[in-house]
This record gives C-alpha cells, structure tokens and sequence, in this order.
C-alpha cells in the first residue's frame, strides 16, 4: 500500500457527511475492505447509533483500534473555504469536516491493517476495531454499550490505540495514557423574593451561598500526582434575578464541574461539597452528572510499543500527557488493561475549515502499522 491509499480512504470517509448520530455507511466501508483479510464484522445498533465491532482472531493478545466516524455540526457553510463534505487539498493541507477528528486516523489504522495481515498473515494474537457513530453526541449508546456486550459475553482484549487528535505540534509529540473524570453540578439555592427596600422580609439566595461558593472556589481538593494535575472546582454559570433592580430573587442556580484526578473520587468530591453546604445550613437542591470517571495507563508495553513505533517513524520523542477533555478511552478503561490515545494533530478540530497536512497521512498509517508489528510480532 502506499499514501495514496490513506488519501483516497480518508477522502472517502470525509466525503460522508455523518453527523452525530449519523454514520453514513462508513463503518460498512471499512467492513467490506477488511472482511476479506479474515475480519469479522458485526453490527450493534442501539437506538440510532450505529456501531462496528471488527476482528480477525480469538488467541491473546488482542489489538484493538477504536474511533468513531461522526463528526460535529459544519457551522456556518459560508464561512468555509470549501465545501465541509468535499474532501479539498490545498497547500499541502487536506481540509473537510472531519479530516483530523478523526477519519484520518479510523483511514490511517485500515491501510495499517491491510498491511500488516497482508505482509504477516500468521501473527500472533488479535486484531480488531471498534467503531461508533455515537462519540461527539451524547456518548450512551455508542462505545459504552459496545464494551458492556463485549463484557458480557467475555470477549477481552489486552491494548487499546484510541484514534484520537493528541498531536500538538508535530505529529507523535504527544500522546494521552489517561483523561480526567468529569463531575458536574446544578445547585439551586433557595431564598425567598421581596422587595429590595425590606430585605428583612425577604432571604437573599446570593448572599447566602456566597460565602460557601468562596470555600469550594479555594479548597484544595487533591495534589494530583505524576500523571495527573490537582483536581479543580470551576463555576461555568450562575443564574438569578428577575430582571427587575428591586427585587430580591427567590433562587439561585449554579452550575459547576470537577476535572477530577485518580487522587479523588466522585464520592469523596460529592461529600465534600454537601459538607459545605450543610455547614451553613443553607436550604438547597443539589443534582449531580458523572459525565466519566478518570482512568489511567501507567508506562507499560503498550506506551512502549507505540512511543518506539513514533521515534522510528518520525525521529520524536512523544509525550505522555492525561490534559484535554472526555473520551471514549472511559468506557474503554473499564475492559482492558492499557488504553493509549495518539492520532494526528488537533489544533483545528471541531473548527471551521479543519484540515491535516497531508504529509501526516503516510507517517500515521505507518505507525499505527509498526505499533501492531512491536505488540504482534515478539
């Protein structure tokens, strides 16, 4: 296979407008190239997302690539230089919604694939892909439920290369061996309204969760540790008033998030927080939403494998990293020991014109390649 190959699937992928849930028949694209290399593939539709599992194998260990082929809304069409859904080329760059999140990796890891079963078609172990349509969505019916029948019908595998946009700067400088939790609130506060005038009857909400708020605002809640940075509390909204400057609103609402490390729980931040709250008596409805819970691979075969297959193919040194928001590696953690995300760079994800230089293409299918020739071919 040569780049050209990477380049007209990727092109392909783009050209599929599989916006969140949609996906467009991509997955049965990437079946129908890889079934007759002895892959497997089953569909598992939940709801409407589509979700492909692929394999070739049942020995240990098993391989697996995971992304997913929906991509976010374009955003305004006029503000493109081309068409979102027209693969385009220009300056060396390769722009289409989607190009760097991710169908250049899910293109890249195919071609990597062919090759590899191609040049070894007695290897060791496993090989396999799992697919959503589900990722930039709500994320409840695509990988999470795709790992929980794998679980039950105890179907494992040993390494996960999540195709996720990791790269900074250079393609391979960076890669993410683990991601924060996610830990939101709603706490409504509850006063009672009057006029500004008589505040003696009325109970002023802000003023009574205001000095709780300046607590949890400078309350240390972990130290973080060699992977993680300290776990921090942030306000994203605060909504009261009734939009008149007499009166005293009956309610407060403020929605708030923890980016927590594996140095806190949900359970420990939680009890925290009502502690607070409780220790100033305040009347109060608090709803929490665990969107994931933190997971981490320490530096292991798999770090290993893919960091030589990088500063083979690139001369660079990568980076173990755990910054950055959610993704499917959550679900994933929870099944195999060793989840690493790599995939190209990210600097214009989820933005108008998103691109990929097309340089990047050979070098990330080849080490997508390199790293299932150091876990396969021991």
């Amino acid at each position: 296979m040569s780049s050209s190959a990477v380049l007209h699937l990727t092109k392909d992928l783009i050209s599929r407008a599989s916006v969140t849930p949609a996906d467009a028949d991509c997955q049965a694209e990437l079946a129908r190239r890889l079934e007759p290399l002895g892959f497997k593939a089953e569909t598992l539709v939940f709801d409407d997302v589509t979700n492909l599992w692929l394999r070739k194998g049942t020995a240990a260990p098993c391989v697996v690539f995971a992304g997913h082929t929906d991509v976010v809304p374009t955003g305004p069409l006029d503000k493109w230089d081309s068409d979102p859904f027209t693969p385009t080329e220009r300056d060396g760059l390769l722009f289409g919604r989607g190009a760097a999140d991710m169908k250049s990796s899910i293109a890249a890891f195919a071609i990597a694939a062919e090759e590899f079963v191609s040049a070894h078609p007695d290897h060791a172990g496993s090989i396999a892909m799992l697919i959503t349509s589900d990722e930039e969505g709500p994320s409840i019916n695509g990988t999470v439920k795709v790992c929980q029948a794998l679980q039950a019908r105890n179907e494992a595998f040993d390494y996960c290369l999540v195709g996720e946009p990791t790269s900074v700067s250079t393609l391979g400088d960076t890669v993410k061996n683990g991601r924060r939790g996610s830990l939101s609130g709603r706490l409504t506060i509850k006063g009672k309204q009057g006029h500004v005038a008589y505040p003696h009857l009325a109970r002023n909400p802000i003023h009574l969760v205001a000095p709780a708020l300046a607590e949890l605002a400078a309350t240390q809640w972990d130290q973080g540790n060699d992977y993680f940075p300290p776990t921090t509390f942030q306000i994203s909204n605060f909504h009261s008033g009734a939009g008149a400057t007499n009166v005293v609103p009956g309610e407060a609402v403020i929605d708030f998030n923890f980016r927590f490390s594996t140095e806190s729980t949900p359970a420990s931040l939680k009890a925290r927080v009502h502690g607070v709250l409780d220790a100033l008596s305040l009347e109060y409805d608090l709803v929490w939403t665990l969107s994931g819970e933190p997971f981490l691979t320490p530096k292991g075969e798999l770090s290993r494998a893919l960091g030589d297959a990088i500063l083979a193919e690139t001369g660079v040194t990568t980076e173990l990293s755990t910054t950055g928001g959610t993704s499917d590696g959550r679900f994933i953690a929870k099944i195999c020991p060793q989840v690493i995300e790599f995939g190209p760079i990210n600097a214009s994800i989820h933005q108008v014109n998103e691109h990929i230089r097309v340089a990047d293409l050979e070098p990330l299918k080849n080490i997508y390649r390199r790293t299932l020739e150091n876990l396969l071919l021991k």
